[in-house]
């Protein structure tokens, strides 16, 4: 008798033990029942209104960082030594290569790709009419060519006047301004690989530099005049990075864009 009364305590107590785990727990979350604490705790975490992982994205989408930066310190890196004299006549223009030191960029890299697209027979110096050489002395440069943010760049090309939106490149006197985003992402549906558009980046700004105007596309499935503003668009063209083709000046109808 004595074990069976305690055997019943001991059962009433366990029973007003979970009632009131239970009745705590409701009383905690707001719900009627443990199901709905459950549900809540697999809930993902609020995102905050304009949290920069997500712009863009669903709620509770993170995205990944993006593999270069959009912003820098403005501060430039200049690419040591001087190149060869490249072409066959005509005067020679100098210019000088600058890289944004927090890019990622290595400025004698930027500067070996800068001197082999200009230094090629494809490109300005096909002409027989001017010279190229890089030099590292800004008071001997005509010209400098730089590799920057887009934040950078925006900000550069806006002091002449440009804008860009942080999205191309541009050309003022005495500067060409390379986007870091364009140089490591190129444009989307451009149909050609990553090295041809950075060709065609280069031989662009540079033609602005050596006076040439924007051109049109000639016709659907020809290829696309390196003065043609190909970031925009190819409108049917294919992509080419070079002023020369098959030895010949390679151009389309000018147009009146800047």
């Amino acid at each position: 008798m004595h074990r069976r009364r305690r055997r019943t305590l001991l059962l009433l107590v366990a029973v007003l033990a979970a009632a009131g785990t239970v009745t705590g727990l409701a009383g905690l979350t707001g719900l009627t029942g443990l199901a709905g604490l459950i549900h809540r705790s697999a809930d993902p975490p609020p995102v905050a209104a304009g949290d920069p992982l997500t712009h863009g994205l669903g709620a509770g989408t993170r995205a990944q960082p993006s593999p270069y930066p959009t912003e820098g310190s403005g501060r430039f890196a200049t690419a040591d030594s001087r190149s060869p004299v490249r072409g066959y006549d005509g005067p020679l223009h100098r210019y000088r290569i600058e890289v944004e030191r927090d890019s990622g960029q290595d400025a004698d890299e930027f500067a070996a790709t800068v001197d082999a697209v200009l230094g090629d027979p494809r490109s300005w110096i096909a002409s027989g009419e001017l010279r190229v050489q890089r030099v590292t002395d800004a008071a001997a440069a005509d010209f400098t060519i730089y590799l920057a943010t887009p934040a950078t760049s925006e900000r550069m090309c806006a002091d002449g006047g440009l804008t860009t939106e942080r999205y191309t490149s541009c050309r003022l006197p005495g500067k060409v301004i390379i986007n870091l985003a364009r140089w490591m992402d190129a444009v989307p549906d451009y149909g050609a690989p990553l090295d041809v558009y950075r060709t065609y980046v280069i031989n662009h700004e540079v033609g602005h530099e050596f006076g040439e105007e924007h051109q049109a596309c000639p016709g659907p499935g020809e290829p696309a005049p390196v003065m043609q503003q190909q970031t925009y668009g190819l409108d049917g063209c294919v992509a080419n990075a070079w002023p020369y083709v098959d030895g010949v000046r390679y151009e389309g109808r000018p147009t009146d864009g800047v």
